[in-house]
C-alpha cells in the first residue's frame, strides 16, 4: 500500500482596515504570536516532512503593517498601552471586551490569575492591567513561551504587573512579527513547504463574475436583486494578489486557495489565464460534478481547463479543525493514521488532500495543539505506507480531465453560506448600488484617486462581511464587522465627491445574541424514551440548543439536527434531537458522545430502537435516548459534545464550538414558585 498525503493549512484573516488606516480589531496581531510562525516551526522540527501554507493578501498587508508602524495602526493596542487611569469609560468597556474573548479552558484557565480575573464584571486599575497583559500572554504560542526570555519571565511574575511589564511585552512581540515572513521564505527556499494564495480581499469569485451561479449551485438560493456582473473586479481580486506575493517572496505562485474554496469553471479559467497551476476545494464538489456518493473518485487526481484539482478529504479535514479537540492527542493521532490506512487498503495510489484553517481551530486544542502535531507528524514521519507531498508536486503529476466542474464552496458545495439570506444579500445589493451611482464619478478622478477606490471597493467584497452577516453564524463583534463594511462603501462616495446615501449609515444586521438560542436545564426530568413526544410536561424544564438559529460556524440553515434538548435526573441523563428522521436514518449511523472528563466516547448507532447495558436510544418522531449515569464520572458538572456521523464517515457537531454543560443535580438556583 502507497499512499501519499497532503497537508494545506491555510491563514487568513479579515481585511480589518477602516477608511483611516487603522485596524479595528487585533486578531492578526493575536494569531501572528500564536499560530502564524508557530505553525511552520512545528513542521520545521520534523525536515523530512513536507506541507503547503495558504498566506492571504489581506493577513501578509496586515502582518506589514506591524512592521511598519508597531501598534500605532492597531486600535486595540493603541488603547492596550495606555496607562488605564487615562481610559475613557468606552475605552474601557471596549477593551474589556476584547480580554474576555478568549476561549476560557484551553487558555484563560491555565493562567490562573486570569482565570480568576475573567469573569468579573467590573474591574479596579491593577486588576485592568493584570487582565491586560494576561490576555496578551494567553495568546503567546508554545514557541514564544520556550524561546522569549520576556515571555517567560512574565508569565512566571508573581506580583501584580505594571504599566513598564505591558511596554516591555509589547515591544518583544513587535519585534517578533517581522520575523513571521522572512521563516515562510525560507521554508520555501528549502523545499519543505510550498506557498499557495487567495484572491485578494478573500472574496467569493464565482459570485463576483457571475451571481447566477450561486443559482446554477443551488436552484432554491434566493438572489439578491438587481445583481452586477463585477467580473473587472474579480480580475483585479487575482491580479492584486499575485502582485502581492511576488513583492513578498520575489516569485509568482504555482497555486491558489480560492476563498472558502468557491470554484466554478469560469474562475477556473480565470486563474489559468493568469498562471495559475493548481487549486483546492472540497470534495462536495466533485461528488456533485460526478452527481455521486461514491468518495474513492476523491482520492484521484483531476484537472479542470488545465488547472490541477486538488479536492479536499471532508471527514479528515473536519476531523483536525472541530473533532480531535475533544480527544487525548495520542487517541486522535490513531484515528487519524487509522482513517489513513483505510483508505490506502481501498484505493491503490492513493492521494489525500487535508485542507484546514491553519489558525483559529487551536485555541480550542490543549496547549493550542502542540502535542497533538507532534504525535501526528510523528506518526506521518515514521509511517511505512504514508509519505508527504506538497500540493505543488501533486500537481505534477498525471491527472484525469473533468468535462465540467459543479459551482460551489467547501461548506455543502453551495454558495448559500455567502448568499441568499436577507441580511447577505442587502451587503450584496449595497455594493451593486454603489458602483451604479459612483461609475460616471469614478471614470472622471485621477488614477490616484481611482485606485483608493478600487480598494475600497475590493475590500468589501470580501467572503468574511457574509459569513458574519445572516443568522447562521454569530461574533459578539457583529455591530464591528458590519461598520467596517459599511465604511468601504461610505468612503467610496466620499472619493468620488457625491452625497452618501443615507441607507448606508443604517446596520445591516439585526440585533441578535446566541445565547437567546440556548436554555440551560431547569428541572430533573422523567423522560419516556420512545421517540415521540408524550405529553407537553415531558421535556418541560429541559436544556435547550436551537440549532437552527444558533449562530456556529457551519451553515446552521443546513445541519440535520434542527433542536438538541437535555437534561438529567438522579440515575440517567436524557437527550432529543429534533431532525429530519427520513433524511436521518437514510444517512446517518452513530452517535457518539464525547465528555470533556473522559477520554472515552460514548457510542449508540442510529436504528429505529436500540437498547443494551443502560443505553436506549428510540428513533419515531425525534431521537430519543438516555444514558445510564454509571458511564460519567461523579463530579458536579460535565462538559460534552455530540458527533453524529453520517455512512461516509464525515460529522456534524452539536454544538460545533463550545460544549454543553449539564450541572448535575444542582437546580436550585432555577427553581421558581
Amino acid at each position: 500500500m502507497s499512499l501519499k498525503l497532503s497537508f494545506l493549512w491555510h491563514m487568513h484573516q479579515p481585511n480589518y482596515v477602516d477608511e483611516n488606516g487603522i485596524m479595528c480589531m487585533p486578531w492578526v496581531f493575536l494569531h501572528a504570536i500564536k499560530d502564524y510562525y508557530e505553525m511552520p516551526w512545528l513542521l520545521s522540527r520534523f525536515p523530512r516532512l513536507k506541507a503547503t501554507f495558504n498566506l492571504t493578501p489581506t493577513l501578509i498587508k496586515q502582518i506589514k503593517l506591524y512592521e511598519a508602524y508597531g501598534y500605532e495602526k492597531d486600535k486595540f493596542l493603541m488603547i492596550w498601552i495606555r496607562e488605564v487611569s487615562r481610559l475613557k469609560e468606552e475605552e474601557k468597556k471596549y477593551l474589556i471586551k476584547i480580554c474576555k474573548s478568549t476561549p476560557f479552558d484551553t487558555m484563560a484557565k491555565p493562567l490562573k490569575r486570569y482565570a480568576a480575573l475573567y469573569h468579573n464584571e467590573n474591574f479596579n486599575e491593577d486588576e485592568l492591567i493584570d487582565l491586560e497583559v494576561l490576555f496578551l500572554l494567553s495568546w503567546c504560542g508554545n514557541y514564544l513561551r520556550q524561546n522569549s526570555t520576556v515571555v517567560q519571565m512574565l508569565i512566571g511574575k508573581e506580583t501584580p504587573y505594571i504599566q513598564s511589564d505591558k511596554v516591555e511585552l509589547l515591544d518583544a512581540l513587535l519585534e517578533f512579527i517581522p520575523q513571521i515572513l522572512p521563516f515562510y521564505a525560507t521554508l520555501l527556499q528549502s523545499g519543505q513547504i510550498s506557498l499557495s494564495t487567495t484572491p485578494y480581499n478573500h472574496p467569493i469569485l464565482p459570485l463576483l463574475i457571475d451571481m447566477q451561479t450561486a443559482i446554477a449551485s443551488n436552484p432554491r438560493t434566493v438572489l439578491p436583486q438587481n445583481p452586477l456582473s463585477l467580473e473587472e473586479d474579480a480580475r483585479k481580486q487575482v491580479d492584486k494578489a499575485i502582485e502581492l506575493y511576488v513583492e513578498v517572496f520575489g516569485q509568482k505562485p504555482t497555486g491558489l486557495w480560492p476563498a472558502e474554496g468557491a470554484v466554478d469553471e469560469k474562475s477556473l479559467h480565470l486563474y489559468r489565464e493568469r498562471g495559475i497551476q493548481w487549486v483546492a476545494t472540497d470534495e462536495a464538489i466533485l461528488l456533485k460534478t460526478f452527481k455521486s456518493n461514491e468518495r474513492k473518485l476523491c482520492y484521484q487526481r483531476y484537472e479542470y481547463d488545465s488547472v490541477f484539482i486538488a479536492f479536499r478529504d471532508h471527514a479528515l479535514s473536519d476531523s483536525i479543525g472541530f473533532r480531535y479537540r475533544f480527544m487525548k492527542e495520542k487517541d486522535a493521532v490513531e484515528d487519524f493514521m487509522k482513517r489513513l490506512d483505510e483508505i490506502g487498503q481501498q484505493n491503490q495510489d492513493a492521494n489525500v488532500f487535508v485542507v484546514v484553517d491553519g489558525e483559529n481551530a487551536w485555541e480550542f486544542y490543549r496547549n493550542n495543539a502542540m502535542d497533538f502535531f507532534l504525535k501526528l507528524y510523528d506518526a506521518v514521519n515514521k509511517s511505512r505506507t504514508v509519505s508527504m507531498q506538497r500540493f505543488d508536486e501533486a500537481a505534477k503529476e498525471k491527472r484525469r480531465e473533468l468535462s465540467s466542474l459543479h459551482p460551489g464552496s467547501w461548506i455543502y458545495g453551495t454558495f448559500d453560506t455567502w448568499v441568499g439570506q436577507s441580511e447577505k444579500n442587502r451587503a450584496w445589493e449595497l455594493i451593486y448600488q454603489t458602483k451604479k451611482e459612483t461609475a460616471a464619478s469614478y471614470r472622471r478622478l485621477d488614477q490616484k484617486t481611482r485606485a483608493l477606490v478600487d480598494e475600497h471597493f475590493l475590500a468589501s467584497e470580501c467572503s468574511d462581511w457574509f459569513w458574519w452577516y445572516g443568522e447562521d453564524h454569530f461574533s459578539d463583534f457583529l455591530e464591528e464587522f458590519d461598520t467596517l463594511f459599511r465604511s468601504h462603501l461610505i468612503a467610496i462616495y466620499e472619493l468620488c465627491r457625491i452625497p452618501v446615501p443615507s441607507n448606508l449609515y443604517l446596520n445591516i444586521f439585526n440585533k441578535r445574541n446566541a445565547f437567546l438560542s440556548q436554555v440551560k436545564p431547569q428541572f430533573p426530568l422523567s423522560v419516556e424514551i420512545d421517540g415521540k413526544e408524550s405529553s407537553f410536561y415531558e421535556w418541560l424544564g429541559a436544556g435547550m440548543i436551537d440549532e437552527s438559529k444558533v449562530f456556529s460556524t457551519m451553515d446552521g440553515a443546513k445541519r440535520i439536527v434542527q433542536k438538541l434538548y437535555y437534561g438529567e435526573n438522579e440515575t440517567f441523563m436524557y437527550f432529543r434531537l429534533d431532525v429530519n428522521m427520513k433524511q436521518f436514518l437514510k444517512t446517518y449511523k452513530e452517535i457518539k458522545l464525547h465528555f470533556k472528563e473522559s477520554p472515552d466516547a460514548i457510542v449508540l448507532p442510529v436504528a429505529t430502537h436500540y437498547q443494551q447495558d443502560g443505553l436506549i436510544l428510540v428513533c419515531k418522531d425525534v431521537v430519543e435516548f438516555s444514558i445510564d449515569k454509571k458511564y460519567c464520572r461523579k463530579k458536579s458538572n460535565l462538559h460534552l459534545q455530540l458527533e453524529i456521523t453520517d455512512k461516509q464517515n464525515s460529522s456534524e457537531f452539536v454544538p460545533i464550538f463550545g460544549e454543553i454543560e449539564v450541572c448535575l443535580n444542582d437546580y436550585s438556583k432555577n427553581w421558581f414558585i
